[in-house]
C-alpha cells in the first residue's frame, strides 16, 4: 500500500515521499478536471525528472471548457452556423484549410453517416473529449477514436465518399451498348430465352469489355422510360367498316329524341348451376374451397335489352340462343314500348341476331301503320362485344349474384336475378337517369356507349 499522503495520476503515477527528494503534496478536490499540484521547494536544489513530469502534467491538464459548451459548439456545427475561418479560430492550425473546407462540405451535403465522421474530427482538433463526441453522435468511442487515426494517417480521403469521375449510367457508350443488346432476341447472343434479364445483360456488357452493374442497367433502362410489364390481352374488332358503324351508333344516341328507345340486347349464359368460387370473408387459416368436379344442377339462359335513356331492364329465360328467342324479344320490346315512335335495337354480329327470318319480322313491323313503333337495326361492328353496353350490367350482375353462389336449382337462381333486375329497374325508375355514370358501383364500367370501354368481363362471362 502506498502511503496515505501519496496520490495517483495517469501521467506522473505514484508521487509521494519515496519518491524522490522533493516533498510535494495534494492540495485541494479536483474541480472541472482541474488539479493543482503545489511543490514545497528545497532550497539550493535543481527541479528533478519527477518535477519535469508534473509540469508537463499541469500543461495537458489546462482548464478547457465545460461539456455544455462543448455541446453547444457541435450543434451549431452541425447546423452550419460556422464559416471555415471561424473554425480554424476554434481549432487553430491543426488541419490545412482545404481539410476544413472539405469536412464543412461533407457536413452540410453527405450522408449522416459522413457527416458524424466530419463532427467527430472537428470536435476533436478543438480538444473536446473523445467520450463527449461519442456521447453526443451516439457512437462508440472506439469509432471515434478510428475515424481521428486515419485522419491524422491518411486525410480527407479516408473517411468521405469517393467520387467516381465516371458515371456510367451518363455515359453515351454505355447506354447504346445497353440498347444494342435489348434491340436483338436474347437467342442472338446465346441464352436460351425469349426476354431479356438483367444478369444476361449484364453477362452481355462483360463480354463486350464493357463492365457495368446491374443497378446502373436498371438505372440505363428505367430513365429511357422503359419498364417491365406483363403484356395485357385487349379485345378488338376486325371489322373493316368498324369506324362508320361506330360513328353511326354514336350519331344515333347524340340525336335521340323524347319518343324514341335504344336498345343494347344480348344473352348471358349458358351458365351452370353450381358451387362458384370467389372471394369472400373467411377466417385466418380456413380457406374456402369447392370441389373441382361437379354435377350440374341446371343450365340457364338470360336474354335481356337495357334501354340506355331510361336504364330499364327486359329480360326472360331462353333455352337456346337462336333466331326465335330474338323475335321473341322484338314482340315483347315493341308491346312494351307501344307508345314510342322508334326503336333502335344494338347487338352484336351473331349469326341469329341477323337471320331472314327476323329482317322479315322487322319489316312486317315497320309496314304496319299506326300499330307501334317503327324498329331501326343499329348493329355493332362484327367482333365488338366490348362495345355492347349491356354487357356491363351483366358483369354486375354476375359479380353481385352468380359470382361466389351456391344455389339448390335453377329456379332458385332465377328468383335472385329476377330481383336483381327489378329492383335495378325500380331505383332507375324512381330516380331517373341515362345510362351512364355509375351504376350502383358493382358493374363493371358505366353503362353508356364509348369506343373506349370494355363492357366485357372475362372473369364471368
Amino acid at each position: 500500500m502506498p502511503p496515505p499522503y501519496a496520490f495517483y495520476t495517469s501521467a506522473a503515477g505514484w508521487l509521494g515521499k519515496s519518491g524522490g527528494p522533493s516533498h510535494y503534496r495534494r492540495s485541494g478536490p479536483l474541480q472541472n478536471a482541474k488539479i493543482t499540484l503545489e511543490r514545497r521547494p528545497t532550497s539550493g536544489r535543481r527541479p528533478d525528472a519527477q518535477q519535469l513530469r508534473i509540469d508537463i502534467l499541469q500543461e495537458e491538464l489546462r482548464p478547457r471548457e465545460s461539456r455544455d459548451a462543448d455541446q453547444k459548439w457541435m450543434i451549431s456545427l452541425i447546423q452550419g452556423q460556422f464559416g471555415s475561418e471561424e473554425v480554424r479560430r476554434a481549432i487553430g492550425d491543426a488541419i490545412s484549410l482545404e481539410d476544413v473546407n472539405n469536412l464543412l462540405t461533407c457536413i452540410c451535403n453527405e450522408p449522416l453517416k459522413y457527416r458524424n465522421r466530419a463532427v467527430a474530427v472537428l470536435s476533436y482538433h478543438r480538444h473536446i473529449r473523445l467520450g463527449h463526441v461519442a456521447a453526443f453522435l451516439g457512437v462508440t468511442h472506439s469509432s471515434v477514436d478510428d475515424w481521428v487515426r486515419r485522419f491524422t494517417q491518411h486525410g480527407c480521403d479516408s473517411l468521405l465518399p469517393v467520387r467516381r469521375g465516371c458515371c456510367r449510367p451518363n455515359d453515351k457508350t454505355y447506354r447504346d451498348a445497353v440498347f444494342e443488346i435489348l434491340h436483338a432476341p436474347p437467342s442472338a447472343h446465346g441464352f436460351n430465352r425469349t426476354t431479356w434479364r438483367l444478369q444476361d445483360i449484364h453477362s452481355t456488357m462483360r463480354q463486350r469489355g464493357l463492365p457495368i452493374a446491374q443497378s446502373s442497367i436498371r438505372k440505363i433502362i428505367k430513365d429511357a422510360g422503359y419498364r417491365y410489364r406483363k403484356a395485357r390481352k385487349v379485345l378488338t374488332s376486325t371489322d373493316p367498316n368498324y369506324e362508320e358503324k361506330l360513328k353511326e351508333i354514336t350519331r344515333t344516341l347524340q340525336s335521340l329524341g323524347p319518343k324514341e328507345k335504344f336498345f343494347s340486347i344480348d344473352e348471358y349464359g349458358p351458365f351452370a348451376i353450381r358451387i362458384k368460387g370467389g372471394r369472400s370473408l373467411v377466417p385466418m387459416g380456413h380457406p374456402r374451397t369447392i370441389p373441382q368436379r361437379q354435377r350440374s344442377k341446371g343450365t340457364l339462359i338470360i336474354t335481356a335489352a337495357l334501354e340506355l335513356s331510361t336504364n330499364q331492364i327486359t329480360h326472360f329465360y331462353s333455352s337456346a340462343k337462336n333466331t326465335a328467342e330474338m323475335l321473341k324479344m322484338l314482340h315483347r320490346l315493341v308491346d312494351q314500348y307501344a307508345d314510342q315512335e322508334c326503336m333502335y335495337l344494338s347487338w352484336d354480329a351473331a349469326s341469329w341476331h341477323a337471320s331472314k327470318a327476323f329482317y322479315a319480322s322487322v319489316r312486317e313491323i315497320n309496314n304496319a301503320k299506326g300499330k307501334g313503333p317503327q324498329v331501326r337495326l343499329v348493329p355493332l361492328p362484327s367482333c365488338a362485344q366490348f362495345l355492347n353496353v349491356i354487357e356491363s350490367v351483366f358483369s354486375g350482375m354476375a359479380r353481385a349474384i352468380i359470382h361466389n353462389s351456391n344455389f339448390s336449382s335453377p329456379e332458385a337462381a332465377r328468383e335472385m336475378i329476377d330481383k336483381y333486375f327489378a329492383t335495378r329497374n325500380e331505383e332507375f325508375s324512381k330516380h331517373p337517369k341515362r345510362a351512364g355514370q355509375k351504376i350502383w358501383g358493382d358493374e363493371r364500367v358505366p353503362s353508356e356507349f364509348s369506343a373506349s370501354h370494355n363492357c366485357k368481363d372475362p372473369k364471368y362471362r
